[in-house]
């Protein structure tokens, strides 16, 4: 073989450095001009169902456009958790997808949690015509995101509520961290802002979203979170002197429509089952008792077929001195039943379409028909290896209002999220995002 090297010809040299100026220059073009946002959604659209003839306000009625969107924090992707994700993985495509749809829908409040990399966020709200609030727990690089159009509320009132710093009882004689009844350390907040329509005499909404503790196992944590989210939103309601306001309440709550919390949120009794859960979950985990022996589990609990996250590791049965709350003490905050815009209007348009039309959880896991939750969405979080239902818009009409679900967007059907999300030209996080419109009639208060 010939050692001689192979040298271009001037032509040949002329051709390259022509190519190479081309493609500078056209690089310099993108940066200077850059295109156009594509008229074609990134993400896959879903249909609007509507259950009212009725598009405009009539006297006295209001009507609001919510969203509750858990967008998956880049800084939690892991490749391991998503497999099958690929590029979707990726935050350039993940942000592409996820920004396209939040505004997409046109919704008039966004609740969002795992809300991170806010300086790319934030402008894409505000370019978007919305104003925000952000909070987040301590120390933790994603949180929750209140956004609204600006032309449509403006912010009376805000509110962060740390669940690991909230005292259950008033009792002085009892230590701190009895009067607390956590237990787990979680760094969980909600996040509450008080929204006044323009134009209006004083008309508007408490918005609260939250992202309740993760841990399958820790279902008496989750239910304490939820009821102390249901008694500061009220509490800060009768504060603000707005009692005449209805309450929308929406996140990722992490918990099942058959899970404890969830019956206690909409008024339904609690099961034998689901109290059983409640029981085997009371323990003080290493975060709140440093003397518990890491790596310890406690007794009753092995998980579902080995999986560690349903293992409650480093944690003891709980005293009584720990001051956890009973049934009947976790009850007494949940005095105020909610409403939920997904089982409501799921089962209203169910109960006219082709068999089929409607899927809910009902439909993977049969519900008493005596209880609520079965026309949940059939999802809410689908990936490589959980598949669930979590994520929920709850409301709660004042004395003086009457507040109906007029339409809300289609969930994902199983066969569009099949491959695990996200999913490149289907959704850039592993949850789906909701909406719900709720129309109010406000009449005077007695």
């Amino acid at each position: 073989m010939s050692n001689a090297k192979y040298h271009l010809s001037p032509e040949q040299l002329a051709a390259a450095e022509k190519k190479r100026l081309r493609r500078q220059e056209k690089r310099s073009l993108t940066r200077e001009n850059p295109p156009e946002p594509t008229k074609q959604p990134q993400f896959l659209a879903r249909p609007w169902v509507s259950l009212s003839d009725s598009c405009k306000d009539a006297p006295g009625d209001y009507t609001v456009k919510v969203m509750t969107w858990n967008i998956l924090a880049q800084c939690l992707m892991r490749s391991e958790l998503f497999p099958t994700s690929g590029k979707a993985r990726k935050a350039a495509e993940r942000e592409r997808m996820i920004y396209d749809e939040l505004v997409f829908y046109d919704v008039d409040v966004m609740c969002l949690q795992e809300a991170d990399r806010q300086d790319k966020l934030f402008p894409v709200l505000k370019d978007a015509g919305y104003s925000y609030t952000y909070a987040t727990g301590p120390l933790k690089p994603h949180g929750c995101v209140v956004a609204y159009k600006q032309d449509m509320f403006r912010i009376v009132g805000e509110k962060v509520i740390q669940y690991d710093n909230l005292e259950v009882r008033e009792n002085v004689t009892i230590s701190s961290q009895a009067r607390i009844a956590s237990s787990h350390r979680t760094k969980n907040i909600g996040s509450l802002v008080a929204l006044e329509r323009v134009g209006t005499n004083r008309a508007g909404y408490i918005i609260a979203t939250t992202h309740l503790f993760w841990h399958p196992a820790y279902t008496y944590e989750r239910a304490r979170q939820a009821g102390l989210l249901l008694r500061e939103v009220i509490r800060w309601r009768d504060q603000m002197q707005l009692c005449d306001w209805p309450c929308i309440i929406s996140g990722d709550f992490n918990f099942s429509p058959g899970d404890p919390a969830y019956s206690l949120l909409v008024g339904d009794p609690l099961s034998a089952e689901q109290k059983h859960s409640l029981d085997v979950s009371r323990v003080v985990h290493v975060s709140i008792d440093s003397s518990v022996l890491k790596s310890s589990t406690t007794d009753g609990e092995e998980g579902e077929e080995g999986d560690p996250d349903r293992v409650i590791r480093n944690s003891r049965v709980a005293e009584v001195s720990d001051g956890l709350l009973s049934d009947s003490e976790l009850l007494d905050l949940f005095r105020h039943p909610l409403r939920s815009a997904y089982d409501e209007g799921q089962r209203t348009r169910k109960a006219v379409a082709k068999r089929g039309d409607v899927v809910t959880f009902g439909d993977r896991m049969p519900l008493s028909t005596a209880r609520l939750g079965a026309n949940e969405p059939m999802w809410t979080s689908y990936t490589h290896y959980w598949k669930t239902t979590l994520d929920y818009i709850f409301f709660l009409d004042s004395p003086c209002s009457h507040t109906k679900v007029i339409g809300y967007l289609q969930p994902h059907h199983t066969e569009n999220v099949a491959q695990g999300l996200p999913q490149l030209q289907i959704c850039g996080s592993d949850h789906f995002s909701l909406c719900a419109k709720l129309m109010t009639s406000i009449s005077p208060c007695e």
